[in-house]
């Protein structure tokens, strides 16, 4: 696990654009395409305009969810939203190759599995990313892998969903395609983090992030997450 401490969360997203860019282009080189997923947050919005402005050959790159509220379409709960205003209205991007969460759908269950598919046609079967960009939450919990939710036990499944958490039901992807991920890229910023983030760092299963693969993983942080 490769860590970085930079000086605030501004920096910390600019670093992260261009190392989604590398990795970008190394994979296309090697595959002919580049399969991304992206979490939300308020760091990651500075993260996606950084990387709208990035010359990637983008017909060849995918773009999917980490995880998804379910909420209206457009409601500024929606990680989709955001996505949407900090990158695709920005770079010359095929919005085909947006895979969005289908957390409308009257079925949830069924929509998972419908994501699933959609992950296998572009990454493989199993899917395998190129590339997953991850949060931490003050609790531990990463994508919308929550504490205590019987969603932390799935192992047979690439995407699944949550009970409620801060007033929403989530879709998110699960512990198996996170853990096939070539690289998996930490963006954490802030104080309240730096508790969780010593966990994770010792790989403490007792939170989340603490389980998710460390071998291929680079941590961005600010000072303010970091501490000493």
């Amino acid at each position: 696990m490769d860590f970085e401490v930079l000086n605030d969360p501004d920096t910390v997203a600019k670093r992260a654009a261009a190392v989604i860019a590398a990795v970008a282009h190394d994979a296309i080189a090697a595959r002919s395409k580049f399969a991304i997923a992206v979490s939300g947050g308020r760091a990651p919005w500075v993260m996606l305009r950084e990387l709208a402005n990035e010359p990637l050959p983008w017909d060849k790159v995918h773009i999917f969810q980490v995880d998804e509220r379910v909420a209206p379409a457009g409601d500024p709960d929606r990680n989709l939203t955001h996505l949407r205003e900090s990158f695709l209205d920005r770079a010359s991007f095929p919005k085909e190759n947006l895979h969005a969460m289908p957390v409308l759908d009257d079925d949830l269950e069924s929509g998972a599995e419908q994501y699933s598919r959609t992950l296998q046609t572009t990454a493989g079967t199993p899917p395998v990313l190129d590339l997953v960009h991850l949060g931490l939450g003050p609790d531990g919990h990463t994508a919308s892998l929550i504490p205590g939710d019987p969603v932390l036990d799935i192992i047979d499944r690439d995407v699944a969903t949550t009970g409620v958490y801060q007033g929403r039901r989530r879709m998110t992807l699960t512990y198996p395609i996170l853990n096939r991920s070539r690289k998996i890229l930490w963006l954490i910023t802030g104080a309240d983090k730096k508790s969780p983030l010593e966990k994770m760092r010792n790989a403490d299963a007792s939170i989340p992030a603490g389980r998710i693969r460390r071998d291929q993983a680079l941590i961005l942080a600010d000072r303010s997450a970091a501490g000493e």
